[in-house]
């Protein structure tokens, strides 16, 4: 106990000897590995900045380097921008890996109609026009000015855009996007019935058929799938770590699903991987990473047969 004790604390006051040397921290944040290679009895001090920011402080004394929260920053993932339009609302975001993400949110204020009919009428309709062609010009600035990086950059694979009512196929017909993003529309214009981050993820939802394979709909079919079989209650789920533990060792989990910070999370990747089967990692962002976390502890399982007790 005194020696591993004496170990950590080595540890720190290397990593904080390199971080005395750092000026200032990057705009994504530091990464610091410290700890000791007994088989080449050497102190190991890793200190980086991550190629994505870091949102969250996680400090563990272990016996291994725990890179979880690291992994999505290094997966090749499609990014999708996401635009829901209404004549006088907007929200902007990005579809990227398994998240959903709200880039920005726009509002204008748009007149009711006119009624007192005659000139008076038409100059205020040409008058609302004007101002809702604005609105659309001011939408499609925004978006170009966060997603057209992203495109100049390899990342950007495509451009969903949805809304309640006519906004999005005026929107879209009107060539409101930068001609680049405007070629990377995916599908026609979709329906949906609400702004902010509920409506980017029905935007994501109705555009399924297009985009079906990207990281987020082939994780929200494996979760589909575990809420099946759960409630068939047909012995081809499990949860509970022992449980997992044993159908991971006898080879009946085909899948196993557990949330990002789960404390064990690298052990059972090792063993599912060394079983041959499939991991899926459920972040934050995933609406179901609460009730998995707080019904099941974070882990469960979809089997290939079932397990007899």
């Amino acid at each position: 106990m005194k020696r591993t004790k004496s170990k950590v604390q080595f540890a720190l006051e290397a990593a904080i000897e390199r971080l005395l040397k750092i000026s200032k921290i990057p705009k994504n944040g530091l990464v610091v590995f410290a700890g000791e290679n007994e088989e080449a009895d050497e102190t190991v001090v890793l200190l980086f900045s991550p190629p994505e920011p870091v949102n969250v402080f996680f400090y563990r004394t272990d016996k291994y380097f725990h890179t979880e929260f690291l992994e999505s920053m290094v997966e090749d993932s499609d990014v999708y921008g996401l635009i829901v339009i209404e004549r006088d609302e907007a929200t902007i975001g990005i579809l990227k890996g398994g998240a959903v993400s709200v880039l920005d949110e726009l509002e204008a204020y748009i007149p009711g109609k006119h009624s007192k009919g005659g000139w008076s009428q038409r100059r205020f309709d040409r008058i609302i026009e004007e101002l809702v062609e604005e609105f659309y010009k001011k939408v499609g600035e925004k978006a170009g000015s966060y997603l057209i990086p992203l495109l100049e950059a390899g990342k950007l694979k495509g451009v969903i855009v949805g809304g309640p009512g006519y906004s999005k196929i005026d929107f879209v017909k009107g060539s409101y996007l930068d001609y680049r993003l405007q070629k990377i529309v995916v599908g026609g214009p979709l329906d949906v019935s609400s702004q902010g981050e509920p409506g980017l993820r029905e935007l994501v939802e109705k555009a399924r058929e297009y985009i079906k394979e990207t990281k987020y709909h082939k994780t929200k079919e494996v979760l589909e799938k575990f809420k099946y079989h759960l409630a068939k209650d047909d012995g081809l789920v499990t949860y509970g770590e022992l449980e997992i533990v044993k159908g991971l060792e006898l080879g009946a989990v085909e899948t196993l699903i557990v949330v990002e910070d789960y404390p064990k999370l690298t052990e059972l990747r090792s063993l599912a991987e060394s079983r041959g089967a499939r991991v899926v990692v459920i972040s934050e962002e995933f609406m179901e990473y609460e009730w998995l976390r707080k019904a099941f502890g974070g882990v469960v399982a979809i089997l290939r047969y079932q397990l007899i007790s």
